[in-house]
């Protein structure tokens, strides 16, 4: 023999082969018995693998089995291989303690698996495993230790709050606390009867060199950046049905939380505000809650603990994601390209669309 040809031992005749090959509907059989047959014709291993789709590799390690032991050795029993570690009952109460005990390292699951299954799965299939049985895997989300049990509850009592007192005129941001004697009032050139416009506000803190994306490199991935940093913060304003607005403000103190309401009541006129923001001081201090009321802005401020409940969250984690790839020379246009991404993502209602449902949907016919 040459080249890439294999010596076959002829444990059967072309005939007998001729016969299997009509008699066998499993398609994995045949395709070992034509590879065979492919090989008594003079055939090249590489070829012959190749006639019935499979690789060289294969094919060499399926002329070894013929060579070694025939037929019986080529073609095992294919009925489904060895038992499962697991059955059925033990996978859903693996389940169970899974869920019980969540979250859970692989080494963690491991152990569990040895101590109360008496089962050992080898580490590279340990995922595989977990996938089928539904689990995901990602970073678990910090939960702070002060968020109410009902916390979703909590809100939409607040945004359902929010929708009865419009037909009322208490001042919505007014506490009990607050100074009763002085008056609460909207500005007279602010409009608020043109039906509802409601967006959720957020401060964060974008920087060009933030680099969370996996990229496709040949050699080490490195991306050389200018030392561009931006020292204020983002201030955005994410509306479901107005027009959202991004602000970069020195600080965070009330005097700029005002501008900032001040802004996205010039970019919607016409109608009553309702802005949906969590509890910070700036945010929930007498001066600030005054002047959203003159501005005919109505705050809602999140349960404790709960920016989760705040769609503009995973605003800022597509911004994040979007522009930390980019390469900009200064701090203006990193300002200027965050505002063209802030844009583009703030009309998508994607990002709101569990709240929407949740907390909404009984009154979207208040909204204009």
């Amino acid at each position: 023999m040459t080249g890439r040809e294999k010596e076959i031992v002829r444990h059967l005749s072309e005939d007998d082969l001729d016969r299997l090959l009509t008699e066998t509907d499993d398609e994995k059989v045949s395709k070992r018995l034509t590879f065979i047959k492919r090989l008594y014709k003079g055939a090249t291993c590489e070829d012959a693998a190749d006639d019935v789709g499979m690789s060289q590799s294969t094919g060499s390690r399926w002329a070894r089995l013929w060579n070694e032991g025939g037929l019986g050795k080529l073609t095992p029993n294919f009925g489904g291989g060895r038992p499962p570690k697991l059955d059925q009952h033990q996978r859903e109460q693996l389940l169970d303690l899974l869920e019980e005990g969540e979250p859970w390292k692989k080494q963690e699951i491991q152990h569990l698996l040895n101590t109360e299954f008496d089962v050992e799965f080898h580490p590279n299939y340990l995922p595989r495993l977990l996938s089928d049985l539904g689990l995901s895997y990602a970073i678990p989300r910090t939960e702070r230790p002060d968020r109410p049990d009902n916390a979703e509850e909590i809100l939409d009592g607040r945004v359902e709050y929010a929708f009865v007192e419009d037909e009322t005129d208490t001042p919505h941001n007014k506490r009990p606390e607050d100074d009763t004697e002085e008056e609460w009032t909207v500005e007279d050139d602010i409009r608020t009867d043109g039906g509802t416009t409601i967006g959720f506000f957020d401060i964060s803190h974008p920087q060009p060199w933030d680099n969370s994306q996996r990229l496709y490199t040949v050699n080490e991935p490195t991306i050389t950046r200018p030392l561009v940093k931006i020292d204020t913060p983002a201030a955005g304003f994410y509306a479901l049905n107005g027009e959202s607005v991004l602000q970069f403000i020195p600080n965070q103190e009330k005097e700029q939380i005002c501008a900032c309401f001040e802004t996205i009541r010039e970019q919607n006129p016409g109608e009553r505000i309702l802005l949906v923001l969590d509890n910070f001081s700036s945010h929930t201090c007498a001066h600030t809650r005054k002047r959203a009321h003159e501005l005919g802005i109505d705050l809602i401020f999140l349960p404790v603990g709960s920016p989760h409940l705040n769609p503009i969250e995973p605003v800022w984690k597509s911004l994040k994601w979007e522009s930390s790839p980019l390469i900009v020379e200064g701090a203006d246009e990193y300002r200027a390209l965050l505002d063209d991404i802030f844009t583009t993502l703030t009309d998508q209602l994607s990002f709101a669309s569990s709240w929407i449902e949740n907390h909404l949907s009984r009154f979207i016919q208040k909204l204009r």
